[in-house]
């Protein structure tokens, strides 16, 4: 493992060696924090305090993530299927005991995550566990740290096996991607969004956003897209990206209507 290097304190995404800026902080949705660009690492995360932390999310689903929270705050979630476990989306913390307790998991066979606001220390996590990192190839321009644990895949879908298929639904990012686990709550199909379909508070809806701090909304014609790729699939839950996010029922059905509610507000007048 490598606690030394460099961490955006902001977004969380761990880079290959010292820089003065963060990329993915200097687009437009992204921000750089109020006091200007600053960096921290995993073994600076550690002597603060933060520790990994599990919690079950729903049916052969853990959620792990940091206590306290870094960066943007977001949780991964484990996804435990008899062929191995798929790791979606990642956080910036890991340390020998987040190993070991994921190992008694089952480990990591594969890792995907939806977008560049999420990448964390994904290359740590691949190291730690032999896992390759799948990635939409329209967002190659975005990784922080470059290794051969990436894959970049191409088109619309790209099947994980066992019933686990990544969609770039282009949302918030170009290669913007959801994962759809077939078995998924117990057979009834789950989503995978983080917030590229974001699960809102009251967790009936979800939303699309370009950007989420600077309230930049999702282009009408992205969503359409986005949500024509889903519609043949069957999902009872939809998992957000952050603690308890989760659309517990009818998750079709929540999708569906969300963006037929967002083309009203988009479209009206």
């Amino acid at each position: 493992m490598r606690p030394d290097l460099p961490i955006c304190a902001t977004c969380g995404v761990q880079y290959s060696a010292s820089r003065e800026d963060c990329p993915i902080c200097l687009d437009e949705r992204q921000y750089v924090g109020w006091d200007g660009q600053q960096w921290t690492s995993l073994a600076e995360l550690e002597r603060a305090g933060h520790r990994g932390a599990i919690e079950e999310e729903g049916p052969g689903v853990t959620g792990i993530g940091a206590s306290p929270a870094t960066a943007i705050g977001q949780r991964a979630l484990l996804i435990r299927t008899p062929a191995g476990n798929i790791l979606w989306d990642m956080i910036t913390y890991l340390d020998e005991d987040l190993i070991a307790a994921v190992s008694a998991l089952g480990g990591v066979s594969a890792i995907a995550i939806s977008h560049p606001h999420f990448y964390g220390s994904m290359i740590e996590w691949a190291h730690a566990f032999g896992a390759p990192v799948y990635i939409h190839a329209a967002d190659r321009q975005w990784i922080a740290r470059p290794d051969e644990s990436v894959v970049f895949w191409e088109g619309d879908t790209h099947s994980l096996g066992d019933g686990l298929t990544l969609i770039n639904a282009g949302v918030h990012f170009d290669g913007g991607q959801v994962l759809h686990w077939a078995g998924g709550e117990n057979g009834r199909g789950a989503l995978f969004s983080g917030d590229i379909f974001t699960v809102v508070p009251d967790r009936r809806w979800v939303s699309f956003m370009y950007s989420y701090p600077n309230l930049i909304p999702e282009r009408p014609r992205t969503i359409r897209r986005a949500v024509s790729l889903i519609e043949p699939l069957r999902f009872e839950a939809v998992y957000g990206a952050w603690w308890k996010r989760v659309v517990r029922a009818d998750g079709v059905a929540a999708v569906r209507r969300s963006a037929e509610r967002y083309y009203r507000f988009a479209l009206d007048g």
